[in-house]
């Protein structure tokens, strides 16, 4: 991110936000492809503490990148996305890559609770970590390693799904129970990535999402990662996005 005024055409930075149990590498296949044709690009860590602290964190790296944003969320990123963007006056668009669109006042445990797809509840793991705050603790939630590759990663071959389970970042409890306060898919283009061997999301809350957000949709074969074990899908539906917006 810098400073400098960009020129008056230039072009949107497309700003990748990724999900939780992940971190910004899941997004290096498509920033390959970016880079390559000369879209400026940033990946910032997602803290993964809460909807309200990420949005937060998300709106501020937003606000400083020069020039119009595109803004793209996986998973719980579109949900961050969704609550980060809203009233930004760079962001002209969104992109949810098997993704949450949640509207004001749901929380992702409900939507999930409405899932006869995902299977993510029952691969998670309960840990507690450190609030800051004396001796507090709080809850957070990663994925098993036993079931990490079938709910999360199935189309990744096996030793890459290990590492990225190795490397998984947990999410806070809070990234799940926290009611969304705003949805900039109301007032923003939309467009999305429907994985249909989504277990973690589901894929079936993933497309009534993005049907209610009238998002310009395709639907794929693959798993919740889509964005590692089919990059170039992911890549093709962002510059399309780029492309209308002209």
């Amino acid at each position: 991110m810098t400073d400098a005024t960009p020129p008056a055409n230039a072009s949107p930075t497309v700003l990748l936000v990724h999900g939780a149990f992940a971190d910004a590498s899941s997004w290096n296949g498509v920033v390959e492809r970016l880079l390559a044709a000369g879209v400026p690009v940033v990946a910032p860590a997602n803290p993964l503490r809460g909807l309200s602290v990420d949005a937060s964190y998300v709106r501020g790296a937003i606000a400083q990148i020069p020039g119009p944003v595109l803004a793209v969320g996986h998973s719980y990123g579109g949900a961050v996305i969704t609550t980060a963007c809203a009233d930004l006056p760079n962001v002209v668009g969104l992109v949810f890559v098997a993704a949450f669109a949640p509207e004001v006042g749901e929380t992702l445990l409900q939507i999930e609770g409405d899932s006869r797809d995902s299977v993510l509840t029952t691969a998670l793991v309960e840990l507690r970590y450190p609030t800051g705050n004396g001796a507090e603790t709080a809850v957070e939630f990663a994925i098993s390693a036993e079931k990490f590759h079938e709910a999360f990663a199935a189309d990744v071959p096996a030793g890459q799904a290990a590492v990225m389970q190795a490397t998984q970042r947990p999410a806070a409890q809070a990234c799940f129970s926290e009611p969304t306060t705003a949805a900039a898919w109301k007032t923003l283009p939309s467009w999305a990535v429907v994985a249909s061997g989504d277990y973690a999301a589901g894929s079936d809350v993933v497309r009534s999402m993005a049907q209610r957000a009238k998002a310009d949709a395709i639907e794929v074969d693959g798993s919740h990662v889509i964005m590692v074990s089919r990059p170039q899908v992911v890549f093709d539906q962002i510059t399309k996005a780029l492309a209308s917006l002209g």
